[in-house]
């Protein structure tokens, strides 16, 4: 086995009896290096770079004395790995006081025993190995966790944009079925989005942010979900719906929801409880009188409340198998007043500042070709 390799302390002293002597209580256990002044002191850290395992340090010395080395060591960093002792003739309370106020871990007084400076020598080494050695593993736990934390957030991203692939395609499969527009989602999305940035700019109490916003535009796309359990006949009856058929085609508030249950564990909190409130919530009106569960006011989600205006507005410009699409200004009047429900004043006020963007999104929406992909959406 190969023998322990001897650390290397550093006395710094103006007299060379005091350092020969420190020199021959430490011989056999330590490599030795000598400072006659502090300014000698600093040459010899900067030169052994962090190769000291500590130092000790008269404090009366010609030039520059012991508080000043401390305060050099300090500003350059050496404090924070490197132990420094005070070796002094000086057995006051301030002298004690101001060496550990600048940095000092330990006080010894001339004349020395031997064997208790050697003790505490010793343990202020240990003592600062053990600190150095934490810091190193906790740098590198620290740096292992944040790689491991990427990777985890990574495969999290990829998991959501799968999940919302898939609940999309679903959305969209439900959209073909109900005859709807093919560009439906895809324009929910947008009105939310820019209805919410509207808002959120108009009226801080909202309390949304652009991380939010984009949670709710994205969630929107589930706020039909339900209808793939609705008939056909109702789906597609180009008529009116009778009270028993309005019945069931309202159902799809819930049972969009007992299908988003079912993937609760498969999505980011965030997201399903986003879309749950959606799916539920889009068709409850300010005054009380939507459904499914008559909620008045601000007791619906301001999610279900920006969904809720974009699906009408896009609803009442498109064609739809028992109506003809109603033109962009006729839409925004039917909605502003309350030919649809009643919707938040506020909301309301943010769709007057925003139906510009509606009109130009709903016109070059129109000019495209119909989903190349549910990546598209």
């Amino acid at each position: 086995m190969a023998a322990e390799t001897k650390r290397t302390i550093l006395i710094v002293d103006d007299t060379e009896i005091n350092r020969e002597i420190l020199g021959e209580i430490f011989k056999d256990k330590y490599n030795i290096l000598e400072a006659e002044n502090g300014k000698k002191a600093l040459e010899i850290l900067d030169a052994m770079n962090g190769k000291i395992a500590a130092v000790l340090l008269d404090i009366v010395m010609p030039e520059m004395d012991g508080y000043a080395v401390l305060e050099a060591m300090n500003e350059k960093k050496y404090l924070s790995h490197l132990p420094v002792i005070m070796i002094t003739a000086d057995t006051s309370v301030e002298a004690e006081r101001t060496s550990y106020q600048k940095g000092a871990v330990d006080v010894i007084h001339k004349p020395f025993d031997a064997s208790i400076v050697t003790h505490r020598i010793g343990r202020s080494i240990d003592l600062y190995d053990n600190k150095n050695n934490l810091e190193t593993r906790v740098t590198e736990q620290t740096k292992l966790l944040k790689k491991q934390f990427l990777v985890l957030k990574k495969q999290e991203e990829t998991l959501r944009e799968n999940n919302n692939k898939i609940l999309e395609a679903i959305c969209t499969m439900v959209e073909f079925r109900n005859l709807e527009s093919p560009h439906h989602i895809k324009r929910v999305k947008e009105f939310t989005k820019i209805l919410g940035e509207t808002a959120m700019n108009l009226y801080p109490d909202y309390a949304l942010t652009p991380h939010r916003i984009d949670a709710i535009s994205s969630a929107s796309a589930m706020h039909d979900i339900g209808k793939i359990a609705v008939p056909d006949y109702i789906l597609l009856k180009p008529g009116k719906l009778n009270p028993d058929e309005y019945e069931l085609m309202k159902s799809h508030t819930t049972k969009g929801c007992e299908i988003l249950r079912m993937l609760e564990g498969a999505q980011e909190k965030e997201y399903y409880e986003t879309g749950y409130e959606i799916c539920r919530h889009h068709h409850e009106r300010y005054d009380g009188k939507g459904y499914p569960d008559g909620l008045v006011g601000e007791n619906i989600s301001i999610a279900a409340q920006l969904v809720g205006i974009a699906d009408v507005y896009d609803a009442l410009v498109s064609d739809r198998t028992y109506k003809a699409a109603y033109k962009p200004d006729v839409a925004y009047i039917m909605i502003r007043t309350g030919e649809c429900g009643v919707f938040s004043p506020k909301l309301l006020n943010c769709l007057d500042q925003c139906k510009g963007e509606f009109e130009r999104v709903l016109q070059r929406t129109k000019n495209e070709s119909p989903y190349k992909s549910f990546s598209d959406l």
